[in-house]
């Protein structure tokens, strides 16, 4: 007969422990550990082991070679050109995806056109939501204009009856919404527990790969921005998306940070509007501010996210400060990088940030992470500090080494192909940077970036 046992699970990072504590020694959480039950396999098989051997016996696996041709396979188009980018050029029939995202961000709204977009390509798409009736996706759908595409509508939250009819209809994509509100009646926990979220995500994420039918499960979100659950549940999918956006703004971003059919940290970006989200094919014309008048303190920094090259402009605001401790803010970009490259240009440049404020925004509210926006922040900096603005024609992108010197990024002809299509006519770019449209002037340590920062 199975054993039953109780465990204590970490609802934020799906730790276990033999018995309940206060705080989470592996994630640091305070009260998220919760009393589970689990039943014990039967003597002899690998679930009841522990502790002792196990007395079954497998089968011999077949090894084949490394090398061989494969075919690659096709990819299913949604219709949704962004969609479609972030994920890689589509989605691989037999795969995975996980989107999560913040509460009314817009993931059942983008679920809807997606599936509605398949659906008009003669695909079979099934739509379940553990959340909502089908009577509000039908609300939605109307207000979306998609409502007479033949995409199979349900509201279930039962893993054996989800996975039942899935097997008897099967679709060529299904939508889970949300993998939260699932929960299978051999497990003792409760839904939305680590242990049903793990077990449901693993039997799905089965099924894809038996079946070859596409499945993208809804996450939920924790408090720090990370998909609720087990991070194994990101190790299951194939495809990990996380839906974004800024408060107070219109535009959305859908940022793969996972995916084995296609190129990480891709970027998908849309806008919410009235009638649904809407697909931004040149995302560069949100993060650039109008206006001709040129101004201090102000860069065009050309940046890569994934493959799509991204415009954007870096502003700086230098004043001097009465505190004893100047007081250092930024949005949008790495704090530590920020101190890092005042120190630099402090040591390196001559230059004194040390008795005035300094203030960094980015522009359009986009997140920067990649260090080639280290000599765009350098130039917003200096500029604001000699009150000197820089043309309004260049862009700026580069890497600051500790030693001063501006040292070579990759991709350095998309970035001078995107600003000349945008109608940029020069850059300051590091040493070997060439273009053949675009005058670069080219920058080997910080003391040129200082030069050309008070004669632009």
């Amino acid at each position: 007969m199975a054993r039953h046992s109780d465990t204590f699970v970490c609802q934020s990072c799906g730790a276990v422990y033999g018995k309940w504590a206060g705080r989470c020694e592996a994630c640091g959480e305070w009260n998220t550990i919760q009393q589970e039950a689990s039943e014990a396999g039967p003597p002899g098989s690998l679930a009841g082991a522990a502790g002792g051997s196990v007395k079954t016996k497998g089968k011999k696996i077949e090894f084949t070679a490394l090398s061989g041709s494969t075919e690659e396979a096709p990819r299913l188009l949604t219709g949704n050109n962004e969609f479609d980018r972030a994920c890689g050029g589509g989605l691989v029939p037999g795969s995975a995806l996980l989107i999560g995202g913040d509460p009314g961000v817009g993931k059942s709204t983008l679920l809807l056109q997606v599936a509605s977009g398949l659906a008009k390509t003669g695909a079979n798409i099934a739509y379940i939501s553990g959340e909502e009736a089908t009577a509000q996706i039908r609300l939605r759908a109307k207000r979306l204009g998609v409502e007479k595409t033949s995409v199979h509508l349900a509201s279930a939250t039962s893993l054996r009856d989800i996975l039942a009819t899935l097997k008897a209809e099967r679709p060529d994509a299904v939508i889970i919404d949300s993998i939260q509100t699932l929960w299978s009646d051999t497990l003792p926990a409760a839904p939305g527990t680590v242990t049903q979220v793990r077990a449901c995500a693993q039997e799905l994420v089965r099924f894809a790969k038996s079946s070859g039918c596409i499945v993208l499960l809804v996450g939920h979100v924790t408090k720090d921005g990370q998909i609720a659950g087990p991070r194994v549940v990101e190790h299951m999918v194939d495809a990990v998306l996380y839906f974004e956006s800024e408060q107070g703004r219109d535009f959305r971003i859908l940022r793969a940070v996972k995916n084995r059919f296609g190129a990480a940290h891709e970027i998908g970006v849309f806008e919410m509007s009235t009638d649904g989200l809407r697909e931004v094919a040149n995302p560069s014309e949100l993060f650039l501010t109008g206006g001709d008048a040129a101004v201090s303190g102000a860069a065009v920094f050309a940046g890569i996210e994934g493959t799509r090259p991204v415009l954007v402009e870096i502003q700086a605001l230098v004043s001097p400060s009465s505190l004893a401790s100047p007081r250092r803010a930024v949005v949008g970009w790495d704090g530590a990088r920020l101190s890092m490259l005042l120190a630099v240009l402090d040591a390196r440049a001559g230059l004194d940030f040390g008795r005035n404020d300094v203030f960094l925004n980015v522009a359009g509210g986009l997140r920067i992470a990649e260090p080639a926006a280290d000599l765009a922040a350098a130039a917003a900096l200096c500029s604001s500090l000699f009150d000197s603005p820089l043309p309004r024609d260049r862009v700026v992108f580069g890497e600051v080494a500790l030693s001063g010197a501006v040292r070579p990024v990759n991709q350095t002809e998309a970035r001078l192909k995107e600003a000349k299509k945008l109608g940029f006519s020069g850059a300051l770019a590091p040493t070997g940077a060439q273009s053949g449209t675009l005058r670069v002037s080219e920058a080997e340590t910080l003391a040129d970036l200082v030069k050309w920062a008070r004669n632009p």
